[in-house]
């Protein structure tokens, strides 16, 4: 995963709970890594918005921009995503493997975290 020096661009995608999770226990504090924007799609009012730069961390001054899921194929492009870490806790696993599929087929990275790499 990120070993290059430039750190891996991620984007999470998420529903405002454990995408925020995943950030803070596997990449905030990780200078291998970029979280350059969240995706949310269950939560309304939340996209256009910012995870705040308090909860963010000192590598994340202006704090991480949150942005409609429905934008993903767009934003893996602007903003040059290496990976999208999938960060849902309550989705059935067709919806899963689609979004897999739609990042794949753009030439980016997709990620899950299991219980491990988050706790």
């Amino acid at each position: 995963m990120g070993t290059g020096a430039s750190p891996m661009r991620l984007i999470i995608m998420g529903a405002a709970g454990r995408d925020f999770h995943v950030f803070n226990t596997s990449f905030r504090d990780d200078p291998a890594y970029e979280v350059v924007a969240f995706t949310a799609t269950q939560i309304p009012n939340i996209t256009d918005r910012r995870y705040p730069a308090e909860l963010a961390g000192a590598r994340y001054a202006n704090g991480i921009p949150i942005f409609a899921e429905s934008d993903l194929g767009a934003l893996m492009l602007r903003l040059l995503a290496d990976a999208v870490v999938f960060a849902y806790s309550d989705v059935s696993a067709q919806y899963v493997m689609e979004r897999a599929a739609q990042v794949n087929a753009a030439g980016v990275d997709f990620w899950l975290l299991g219980a491990r790499a988050t706790t």
